[in-house]
């Protein structure tokens, strides 16, 4: 069933486009970033700060899939949270094929990551209330599309993720591997030009898991994907795995 879901994908990708004027996907330039910690100060009067990241430089490609790796507070979130425009770098630049996002409006931000960032969770965030099919068809109703078209669309996704007899069904009826795969196809709503992933199997078992992990490689082919991860399964899929510590890329590995 797998391979046929898989198939079905593969041949959904577009033209690829010429290599030599397409942009990278992401690219994060010289990147800082710190968090206050609830608007303290020092006596000197210097707010108080967390430095989740320190000049962190990455380049990723259309098609290619990077793991982030590290410990819990490395900076691993930090990144999907600046690539997906929910973050501005306190310093740096962060680009979306081309666009530095820290340089638009915080509505121009938010319409960039609706129209070209999927986003999977480790713990799915769908609607309870509603079906399979409805929670995928969500991100569309947020860019205006027909009511028409975003049911056609989500019906399309869940049958390319093997879900085709699971459109009306409640999450509390699926199972969590099930559950995994509606927000697979959700992330794919808008047709996005990348997808990040936090920790995308660790709610799952690990026969579900590599189902997963098979879907988001196969999405890896049309996309770029950001991964964060502990789980060492996971990582095995990305093309180059990035190491952090203590908010500094340590090694960018293969």
């Amino acid at each position: 069933m797998i391979h046929r879901v898989l198939g079905t994908l593969a041949s959904s990708a577009s033209q690829p486009a010429d290599d030599h004027r397409t942009p990278p996907a992401v690219r994060l330039a010289d990147v800082t970033h710190e968090y206050g910690t609830g608007g303290g100060r020092f006596r000197s009067g210097d707010r108080r700060t967390v430095t989740a990241l320190r000049n962190v430089s990455v380049t990723i490609q259309p098609g290619e899939i990077v793991g982030l790796e590290g410990p819990s507070g490395s900076g691993k979130s930090t990144i999907l949270h600046l690539v997906a425009g929910l973050l501005v770098p306190t310093s740096g630049s962060v680009e979306l094929h081309g666009t530095e996002l820290s340089a638009l409006s915080n509505r121009k931000r938010t319409r960039a990551r609706r129209q070209h960032v999927g986003i999977v969770f480790q713990h799915f965030h769908l609607l309870p209330s509603l079906s399979a099919r409805a929670n995928v068809a969500l991100p569309l109703v947020q860019t205006g599309v027909s009511k028409r078209k975003r049911r056609r669309r989500a019906t399309e996704l869940l049958e390319r993720v093997g879900l085709g007899d699971r459109t009306t069904h409640l999450p509390s009826e699926l199972s969590g591997g099930e559950c995994q795969r509606v927000a697979i196809a959700r992330a794919l709503a808008t047709d996005p030009d990348v997808v990040i992933a936090d920790e995308p199997t660790g709610e799952l078992d690990t026969a579900t898991g590599e189902t997963v992990l098979e879907l988001l490689t196969e999405i890896g082919r049309e996309r770029a994907v950001v991964l964060a991860s502990h789980d060492e399964a996971t990582l095995a899929v990305a093309d180059r795995v990035l190491t952090l510590r203590d908010g500094r890329v340590v090694s960018d590995g293969g």
